[in-house]
């Protein structure tokens, strides 16, 4: 079970940080070409679709499932893989606080915005994407700090 939950655990901190960087690495850049309206229009469609089951499903898992392999009581597993399991999960958790605490609130905003788009978009997207850029710093972290666990 242990095993398990620790191959479950590297699959979907890899899962997150990889969608974490293809929207930063991919996403934000080619919105980035758009004009105002555009702009507003797509993270608008975007935020209806990302909070998804699939995505919710991952989300979450990226938390519960490192917590639950660091639950789970392991014969043998070594102090140092037992520090890497536990600072990957402190990464998980400062990247959900990010994302609860900045970009839902964020976006919330963008949706409920009266303003022009301009204005909509300045109040924005500067701000997202520099908490967009540190979760995903944390994200890749938790991966690769869950990911080294299992190889401790």
């Amino acid at each position: 079970m242990a095993t398990t939950l620790l191959v479950l655990a590297v699959i979907a901190t890899g899962l997150y940080a990889g969608f974490m960087f293809a929207f930063a690495s991919g996403v934000m850049p080619g919105l980035k070409l758009l004009d105002d309206e555009q702009f507003v229009a797509a993270m608008r469609r975007i935020n209806d679709k990302v909070p998804g089951p699939v995505f919710l499903l991952v989300f979450l898992g990226f938390v519960a499932l490192p917590a639950a392999a660091l639950a789970v009581p392991v014969d043998g597993r070594t102090d140092d893989a037992r520090l890497l399991l536990v600072a990957g999960l402190v990464c998980a958790a400062v990247s959900h606080l990010v994302t609860i605490a900045g970009n839902i609130p964020l976006n919330v905003a963008l949706e409920k915005s009266t303003a022009s788009a301009s204005e909509t978009r300045a109040a924005f997207e500067a701000r997202w994407n520099r908490l967009h850029l540190a979760r995903t710093a944390v994200t890749t972290a938790s991966f690769a700090l869950t990911a080294g666990s299992s190889l401790a």
